[in-house]
């Protein structure tokens, strides 16, 4: 037993701040926390130290103090160390399924939350408003298609100037109606963010109360319709024993329907109430957990060192807002436990993650240690170095991740950043939400996906659904569902 860190939680039942420790035990990592009135708490924090350590070298460094009254004075509070990267807002809280299983809980029996179009317009304002102004917004809910506004609303937020909007969705009103795909592209929807959580009904049957499956292949089928936009990133809730052994086959699903689906994200669940400490560490799914399924389940061909923390791309970051004109980048200090990403490319029946063709980790030591601003010394350095960095120069897209990557790096382009999805090229990602058992304030405080809610507040995620959704939608109702 090795103590390694100390922060503060969370008791998971009256929702009180309390200390915590993380404390590592057989090469894994646990959270420990006790509250004077309910007693002590313990939780699986990460599963594999070794993965652990190898992401935590990417933590940044920041001078802000922590705030002492976190995650209880969100707003952003000035203490808060990450800019809104994407922000979400909750267009209603009503849904066409049921699903026993929902962060969101939407059939709690709070009263019915639907912010009209202008409390919303006035809600993307704060984040427009932010500096660096948020550039990416997910409508979500509940389930947001089914206001009769949805397209309105998203034509607002392309007005407004956010350069990639998406939406958060179960697929059951795009898998019935034929044309609402393109009625999306249309409004400015760039990526459906689709509900997926397996390739067979069981997952479903449990997860959603039935079979869901056919409305995630009719979404797909009709986005495929009117492709190649707005495309499809699947969005599986992993559950341990339900869906966790179908990890492979989702991203082997993914490649299948590469045209249209352009990245899977997987959710490990989050637990809310009181639950029996064997159960939890039964049921926890961490995301080194995630990481070593998928190197299981396909045979190797990605591996837990193919994967990259969030702040891996800070460096980046902080390079442009270096040398590009307008400083419209953000901060972003993310903690390297809330999530892993990756790119694979599909080569016939083969799926080559993007570091065995260039040096990821260090394209961004190049950035980090290009400390002039000069544009030409800049250009002549990259050009020069970045195809030093390729590491499997006979294969076919070798050249491509080079030219995005000139693309990104001399002129911050978007542009290049989206358009790279058009090259059978596959987003991996695994973002673990907490809970109030693993709630972390050290993470907290480095969130970069928020909630602006109507009463104008900017809260992170994590904070939101744990602390206060309950809250809002209670506040801001308009009678009981």
């Amino acid at each position: 037993m090795k103590l390694l860190l100390k922060t503060n939680s969370l008791c998971p039942i009256c929702l009180k701040k309390i200390p915590a420790e993380l404390i590592e035990e057989n090469g894994k990592l646990f959270i420990k926390k006790s509250c004077d009135e309910h007693g002590n708490f313990e939780d699986l924090y990460y599963s594999n130290v070794a993965i652990y350590e190898n992401f935590m070298k990417h933590l940044t460094a920041y001078s802000k103090e922590s705030n002492s009254s976190c995650p209880f004075d969100c707003g952003l509070c000035n203490y808060h160390k990450s800019s809104t990267v994407l922000a979400n807002i909750d267009v209603t809280n009503a849904c066409n399924y049921k699903c026993p299983i929902c962060f969101a809980d939407t059939s709690s029996g709070s009263g019915a939350f639907n912010p009209s179009i202008e409390q919303i317009s006035e809600m993307m304002d704060v984040l427009r408003n932010q500096k660096p102004p948020c550039g990416v917004i997910q409508l979500s809910g509940g389930e947001p298609t089914i206001r009769k506004d949805i397209l309105d609303i998203a034509r607002l937020a392309y007005e407004k100037g956010f350069v990639h909007i998406q939406i958060a969705t179960n697929g059951k009103i795009l898998g019935e109606q034929p044309d609402f795909a393109e009625k999306l592209w249309n409004a400015h929807v760039a990526t459906i963010y689709l509900q997926f959580d397996g390739v067979t009904p069981e997952p479903y049957e449990i997860a959603r109360g039935f079979n869901a499956l056919p409305d995630k292949i009719k979404a797909i089928e009709n986005l495929r319709k009117h492709g190649p936009y707005p495309n499809a990133v699947l969005v599986p809730t992993l559950v341990k024993g339900i869906n966790d052994h179908q990890v492979g086959d989702i991203i082997r699903f993914s490649a299948e329907n590469i045209d249209i689906v352009r990245g899977v994200n997987f959710q490990p669940v989050s637990f809310t109430g009181r639950i029996d400490k064997k159960e939890l560490l039964k049921q926890r799914i961490t995301v080194s957990d995630v990481l070593i399924l998928i190197e299981e389940q396909l045979d190797g061909q990605i591996t837990p060192k193919d994967f990259f923390p969030v702040p891996i791309f800070s460096s980046l970051f902080e390079f442009l807002k270096r040398v590009a004109e307008g400083n419209s980048y953000p901060d972003l200090n993310v903690h390297p436990v809330c999530g892993a990403w990756t790119y694979v490319f599909k080569d016939k029946n083969k799926l080559v993650p993007i570091n065995r063709i260039v040096d990821i980790e260090a394209v961004f030591e190049l950035l980090a240690n290009l400390k002039t601003i000069s544009k030409s010394e800049i250009f002549t350095k990259v050009t020069t170095h970045l195809p030093k960095l390729i590491r499997a120069s006979a294969f076919k897209y070798s050249h491509v991740v080079i030219e995005v990557l000139k693309d990104i790096i001399l002129k911050g382009s978007y542009k290049a950043a989206s358009e790279f999805h058009d090259n059978e090229v596959l987003f991996i990602g695994c973002m673990h939400f907490m809970d109030a058992y693993n709630f972390d304030c050290d993470r907290i405080e480095r969130c970069c996906i928020h909630y602006v809610t109507p009463d104008k507040k900017v809260i992170p995620f994590c904070s939101y659904n744990t602390i206060y959704r309950k809250q809002y939608y209670n506040q801001f109702s308009e009678g009981r569902i």
